[in-house]
């Protein structure tokens, strides 16, 4: 008999817990396959004084998941068998006393744990992941987030296996013991959920650093890593560092302990994890050098390095009381990475970069069958909602919210969302009401964002009255139906605007019955329709609106070419002059695709637009090469009715090569100009400078003369740093021939002993648009670079394969979904979590043409038919095929 349906759980079904957990001891005797932990629960009932006069102590439920129990005693007493109930997914015991110690004792096994949930040994390291619900596979425990207490924790391991023993909070005691084993006992002052739990043990290298606080405490800054890899910490120690100072600075928060702790390991489902004062890391999310490390890396480490530590304020000291407020820690720490980075870096090449990773994965989240709000409304398996949804979107309402209450305003709703908050799990209702309080700005209508899925779209349509010198502009909003959501309100908007004269310079924004005239305003959609009437003004103007990608929305705007070229060329809001130049490549790209991919010859227009871009040297050669990228396949399958994957390819190759053959001349001047013999630094200029060559010799080895790739082969070759080689390598494993062959096997010998590089090397074959690629990637599935129990090959190899080379995986055949379907049933067995986190190329047969469709659905239902599916890839694919 098949087993029954998992079952949802619903946010308006939420109950507080009936029992508070006072303080907590754990003692761990750590041992691979047979680990012990003793928990002492200090508990009391949480319920009013007449709820005991009126009834029975209700029972006492503990969550737990694949443990051994050994024994329970209640206020020293042992209970027996029959004074207890266990079943597959926890404890319960009656209670008769509205307070008393609870110690239980378990075994676990954490060399048999490739769920990587709870504790478990990565490279002979233990360690804990804990969230979402990976606490419960430790010891039986209410393993909620609004279940908070201050935690105790002892640990006992084999000395010279596991020298380092680490735990939360601070170190208040250790010694040895006489079997050549050895202990630690921290104490962790702040109350705290049991998601942020975290254990690491095992033999590694230290780097140690410190931080002087602004109140002039000094903080020891630490990150562990395995041997040999000591000298790739300093970038990440350097993040930590100036993450810890802006934070002072733009928020005035200070961090709240002695000891700062990283651990890089080798197998995590997850970039890293924000434990209190111990952060597990995936190790590509803190190890960097020039030679093995590209400039993406290096951005990305400085950014969860920020994420996480941030998430000490913004998740840890006050926290989500349900997994529905996800985003209330996700979403607003995410916000705060972008700004730290933002002002590391260059302010609009940032947010340029957050909004394509945001259409590239939220937008089309937002359009699938497995869209859901900012806060979900119900979820069977929490690991499948940490999505771009919950984090980017997340990210991009609290960005409205700064624009709505201003850079002040926010900061205000900020020192009152702490100040009321501290210590406490809450919702996003508190942090909104905190915003609200503190600036008497009304967020009732606003917070629909949060219950409401789906991307709007809004209209602009401006009309101009020379005679008057008035100009009319209306606003229209709609909000698409989505999976259990249909007839929604309409949602308040935040769009930041200016009206440009023929120089590219703002007009006077004067609305009737106003004196004031500022040169840009933020426009306040709350309307399924509005106009706005603005007078005084001499031109017809340019409309630049959603400047700075001020709302999350599909904007539709038509421009006249003058329009264009004034928004293009002088537009002073660097993303608005990009998201110009995009809209007006991808509706011509469409043009070409809707003709079968081969379409007309690329514009003069376009052209000379590029053109100036390039050789602009006022503007940052990051932003160059950003405005100079042609929009991907992926966004432009985003604009379809109907996906055409072959012509979509056509057409932008075509296009390349049209650019690469009229700009020659000035490309290979921008690559030769762009060289350096410096050193290799991982700052922003010299980032932006490599980007700007790279992008220079990506158009000119498509331009069709050989000579152009032997530009790449030389520089995958002989290049000092990843991000050159890297760049070269991918444009070689898209041309058949000895070159490419010869160049990646060479790049593999080089770096076999790599694990972060060899990582590269399977992205770079699975991403290749060569015939053939499915075959080698499926003998990749056998090679010894290879591991299914390891998250980051499984990203690398089978991840970028569907999510990332659309003309390869939706071969009209059907193969390349076949094979998707039969890696998640075999993954799902080992891992849940990631074999989960595949299925949402799948999930979008209903955008293809009727063959891939049937296909599409066919390998669902093969995922679905599997047996002992986990609700983790039950869930999804059950989803996905409504």
């Amino acid at each position: 008999m098949d087993a029954p349906a998992p079952q949802a759980i619903h946010l308006d079904a939420y109950r507080k817990p009936d029992y508070r957990i006072e303080s907590l001891a754990l003692a761990f005797d750590l041992e691979p396959e047979a680990t012990r932990v003793k928990s002492r629960l200090q508990i009391a009932y949480d319920g009013s004084p007449s709820d005991l006069s009126e009834a029975a102590l209700p029972p006492l439920w503990l969550d737990g998941d694949d443990l051994k129990l050994l024994s329970v005693c209640v206020d020293g007493t042992p209970l027996d068998e029959t004074e207890y109930r266990q079943d597959a997914t926890g404890l319960s015991l009656d209670v008769t006393s509205p307070g008393f110690l609870l110690e239980i004792e378990t075994e676990i096994n954490p060399k048999a744990n490739t769920r990587l949930e709870g504790l478990y040994i990565s490279s002979g390291t233990f360690c804990t992941q804990c969230e979402a619900e990976g606490f419960r596979r430790i010891t039986f425990f209410p393993d909620r987030p609004d279940v908070m207490t201050v935690y105790e924790v002892t640990l006992r391991a084999d000395k010279a296996l596991y020298p380092v023993l680490l735990s939360n909070g601070n170190l208040v005691e250790s010694g040895d013991l006489p079997d050549g084993r050895h202990w630690t006992r921290w104490e962790d002052p702040f109350p705290k959920p049991s998601y942020l739990f975290a254990v690491v043990a095992g033999d590694l290298a230290c780097v140690e650093d410190s931080f002087t606080t602004a109140s002039g405490r000094e903080v020891a800054l630490r990150i562990f890593v395995e041997h040999g890899n000591e000298g790739r910490c300093a970038y990440g120690m350097d993040s930590l560092k100036r993450s810890m100072r802006w934070d002072e600075e733009r928020f005035g928060l200070e961090y709240d302990l002695d000891l700062f702790n990283i651990v890089a390991v080798s197998d995590f489902n997850m970039g890293a994890m924000e434990n209190k004062s111990l952060n597990v890391f995936n190790s590509k999310c803190v190890l960097a050098d020039p030679d093995t490390a590209t400039d993406a890396d290096y951005a990305s480490i400085e950014g969860i390095v920020a994420h996480e530590y941030f998430h000490n304020w913004t998740g840890n000291r006050v926290t989500c009381r349900d997994w529905f407020q996800l985003s209330l820690k996700e979403g607003l720490t995410v916000f705060r990475d972008q700004e730290f980075s933002a002002d590391m870096r260059s302010a609009a090449v940032k947010r340029i970069q957050d909004v394509r990773s945001l259409r590239a994965r939220q937008f089309p989240e937002d359009g699938g069958p497995t869209a859901h709000p900012v806060r979900p409304a119900s979820y069977i398996e929490i690991n499948n909602f940490y999505t771009a949804t919950v984090y980017d979107k997340g990210a991009e309402v609290i960005r409205m919210m700064q624009g709505l209450l201003g850079r002040e305003g926010f900061r205000k709703g900020m020192d009152l969302y702490f100040e009321r908050h501290d210590g406490q799990a809450v919702t996003c209702d508190d942090f909104a009401a905190a915003m609200s309080d503190a600036t008497g700005v009304d967020l009732n209508q606003f917070k629909l964002w949060y219950s409401q899925a789906g991307t709007p779209g809004v209209t602009v349509t401006g009309e101009y009255d020379a005679a008057a010198r008035s100009f009319e502009l209306t606003l229209s909003q709609t909000i698409p139906d989505t999976p259990g959501q249909s007839g929604k309100r309409p949602m308040h908007i935040p769009l930041d605007f200016a009206l440009l004269d023929p120089d590219g310079q703002p007009m006077p924004l004067k609305l009737a019955c106003e004196e004031a005239a500022p040169t840009s305003r933020v426009l306040e959609l709350r309307a399924a329709r509005q106009t706005f009437r603005f007078e005084n003004l001499d031109h017809e103007p340019a409309v630049s609106i959603n400047r700075g990608f001020s709302a999350p929305v599909n904007l539709s705007i038509e421009h006249t070419p003058a329009t264009r070229a004034v928004l293009m060329g002088r537009d002073g809001d660097s993303f608005n002059r990009w998201e110009t130049g995009q809209q007006y490549a991808t509706g011509l790209l469409l043009e070409a695709v809707e003709a079968g991919g081969e379409g007309r010859q690329t514009p003069e227009a376009l052209i000379d637009a590029l053109r100036e871009t390039l050789l602009d040297e006022a503007q940052d050669p990051a932003f160059r090469a950003l405005a100079l990228t042609l929009p991907g396949e992926a966004f432009l399958a985003d604009q379809m009715k109907t996906v055409d994957v072959d012509a979509i390819h056509i057409a932008r190759e075509k296009m390349r090569g049209d650019i690469a053959r009229a700009l020659r001349d000035e490309l290979l001047e921008t690559y030769r100009g762009m060289q350096s013999n410096a050193p290799f630094e991982p700052t922003a200029d010299a980032a932006g400078k490599r980007a700007l060559k790279n992008l220079a010799l990506g158009y000119l080895t498509a331009s069709g003369k050989a000579e152009m790739w032997d530009l790449a082969v030389v520089q995958s070759r002989n290049s000092d740093n990843m991000t050159d080689r890297m760049a070269a390598l991918a444009l070689l494993t898209d041309r058949q021939g000895p070159e490419r062959d010869d160049c990646l096997q060479a790049f593999y010998q080089r770096y076999r002993d790599e694990p972060l590089v060899v990582d590269k090397w399977l992205a770079l074959e699975a991403m290749s648009v060569l015939p053939g690629t499915l075959e080698r990637v499926k003998g990749l599935l056998k090679h010894e670079a290879f591991t299914l129990t390891n998250p980051n090959k499984v990203r690398a190899l089978i991840g970028v394969f569907a999510a990332g080379n659309p003309l390869r995986f939706h071969q009209a055949d059907g193969s390349g979904y076949q094979f998707l379907a039969d890696r998640i049933v075999e993954l799902d067995r080992i891992n849940p979590q990631t074999a989960a986190r595949l299925i949402a190329p799948l999930g979008r047969w209903s955008r293809f043409d009727g063959a891939r469709q049937a296909l599409m659905r066919q390998a669902l239902e093969t995922i679905l038919s599997a047996e002992n599916l986990s609700p983790d890839v039950y869930e999804l694919t059950s989803k996905s095929l409504t």
